[in-house]
């Protein structure tokens, strides 16, 4: 069994036994990599992050397959910890679901998380989103499960009816996505800690909570989630949110003050930084080698 196939069964395992865990969201290399050295049993790759952190762009489907199947590929062969990968709208019709499903799963990613609205998408927990007709993601969903040639990459399904259509059809949809293959159901923006609470008691399948600080949905505790029935919740602005905030400290202060000398934001060790990216290896193997290098 590959090293990838090894961490899809474990998450695979995971989900289906419906014990909650937190994920948080990872953005670039940095954050995929401090991420990984934290004991989390999953990351996901925040499609917001990885393009705005990838392309400096916003996440409303500008990005390409192919710019976020490189990017995923990237995070997943850094990292020991299984990834999600957001895939958007899966990147167009039916054969580009097949394609996305099997470019994703070669590049060592755990699973991928595929959506309802129309294309161009917008991102979750923005105005403006629209859906398809169930049966196109249907078949989507059909197609993305037929595709997939481990039966552990897990096929994380997501509506965004709720906030344009209500509750009652998010729900009809997260039902029916289940009930299509979808090892995980996701559905967005929920706006109150009853309608989480609905869910749970609705859909019978592993369901997925997007915890988007300042977004449209409250933040609920793990103890609450898993009391509701969820697997898992992820993250996903909490990293890039953080580390922008930071930046926004460093270079203020850099710019007032022509140095970063007497700066009171705490920074992580050169140290540490040159750990988590592998220079041990890098000096190990130059002292190996050193005598052959004249």
């Amino acid at each position: 069994m590959t090293d990838a196939s090894s961490k899809r069964r474990a998450l695979a395992a995971r989900v289906r036994e419906r014990r909650f865990f937190a994920v948080p969201g990872v953005f670039d290399l940095i954050s995929a990599r401090l991420a990984d050295t934290m004991g989390f049993e999953c990351l996901y790759m925040t499609g917001y992050g990885a393009t705005a952190s990838y392309l400096g762009l916003p996440d409303a489907g500008i990005a390409t397959y192919t710019q976020m199947a490189d990017r995923a590929r990237t995070i997943a062969e850094a990292c020991a910890t299984p990834l999600i990968a957001d895939a958007d709208t899966g990147y167009g019709g039916l054969l580009n679901v097949h394609y996305t499903v099997r470019g994703y799963e070669a590049g060592g990613v755990a699973g991928i998380q595929i959506e309802d609205q129309e294309f161009p998408k917008k991102c979750g927990h923005t105005p403006g989103r629209r859906v398809v007709p169930l049966d196109d993601m249907l078949n989507k969903i059909k197609v993305a499960v037929e595709a997939r040639r481990d039966p552990d990459f897990l096929i994380v399904a997501r509506t965004d009816a709720r906030t344009g259509l209500g509750l009652d059809e998010a729900i009809r949809r997260g039902q029916a996505f289940a009930e299509a293959g979808a090892d995980v159901v996701f559905v967005e923006s929920p706006e109150s800690a009853q309608e989480f609470e609905r869910l749970g008691r609705e859909i019978d399948a592993p369901l997925l909570a997007n915890m988007v600080e300042q977004g449209r949905s409250p933040l609920l505790d793990r103890d609450t989630l898993s009391r509701y029935g969820f697997a898992l919740a992820i993250h996903p602005g909490a990293g890039f949110m953080a580390a922008a905030e930071a930046l926004k400290q460093v270079y203020g202060y850099l710019r007032a003050n022509g140095s970063t000398s007497g700066m009171a934001q705490p920074l992580y060790s050169f140290e540490e930084m040159n750990k988590l990216m592998g220079f041990e290896e890098v000096w190990a193997f130059d002292r190996k080698w050193a005598d052959t290098q004249q």
